[in-house]
C-alpha cells in the first residue's frame, strides 16, 4: 500500500478550497458582527457530563427534584459549560488562527440556559490593534454574546486575541485598525 501525499499544513488546504478556519489580523474590521453557526441544542446528557468531569455537584445541575424546587423550576445548564460552548462555536471566525488567547473580560450569564435550549452565539469586533513590537502580528477584541432560542441573553464576554498577519509588511488599512 501506498501512503498518499497529505497536505496537513492550513493555508494549503485552505487554498485548496477548503473553508477557511478563523481570520489573519487584516480581515478582522471593527464593528463587524460574525454570527457563529451551527447552533448547538444543550441537553441534559451535555449538562450532566460537563457537570461530572469539572466536579461541580451542585444539585441545580444535576437533581431534578431539588431543581423543581428552585425559583428556575428546573435544572438550569451550569455557566461554564455555557461559556464554553459560546467560545468553542466563536473559534472558527475569531480565534482559528490565533496565536494565543491572551485575555476574557466580564464575564455575564444575566438569564439563565436549561436543558434542551439551542445556544445562538455572536461576536462583534471592537478592535484590532497591530503589535508595536513584532510586525507579524497584533490582538483583536471581540464582544461575544449568546443567546437562546427566544432571543433572550443567556451570557456575554470579552475577550483579547493574538493573531497573525497574513502581510506583515502592509500597513493596516485605518477602518481596520483601532490605533492609539
Amino acid at each position: 500500500m501506498t501512503a498518499m501525499n497529505l497536505d496537513t499544513e492550513q493555508a494549503a488546504r485552505e487554498a485548496s478550497g477548503a473553508h477557511s478556519y478563523g481570520r489573519y489580523l487584516e480581515e478582522f474590521e471593527v464593528g463587524a458582527t460574525y454570527k457563529h453557526w451551527p447552533a448547538k441544542t444543550v441537553t441534559e446528557a451535555d449538562d450532566h457530563l460537563f457537570c461530572l468531569l469539572t466536579m461541580n455537584h451542585h444539585p441545580l445541575h444535576i437533581n431534578d427534584v431539588y431543581a423543581a424546587a428552585s425559583q428556575q423550576g428546573r435544572n438550569v445548564v451550569v455557566g461554564p459549560l455555557v461559556y464554553s460552548l459560546a467560545l468553542g462555536m466563536s473559534v472558527s471566525d475569531v480565534s482559528g488562527k490565533a496565536i494565543a488567547n491572551l485575555a476574557t473580560e466580564e464575564l455575564s450569564h444575566p438569564a439563565p440556559l436549561f436543558h434542551g435550549d439551542t445556544l445562538f452565539v455572536e461576536s462583534e469586533v471592537l478592535e484590532v490593534r497591530p503589535s508595536r513590537s513584532k510586525p507579524d502580528r497584533g490582538t483583536v477584541k471581540v464582544h461575544t454574546r449568546a443567546y437562546n432560542q427566544e432571543g433572550v441573553l443567556v451570557a456575554e464576554f470579552k475577550r483579547v486575541v493574538l493573531v497573525p498577519r497574513k502581510d506583515p509588511g502592509e500597513p493596516l488599512r485605518s477602518a481596520e485598525a483601532n490605533v492609539e
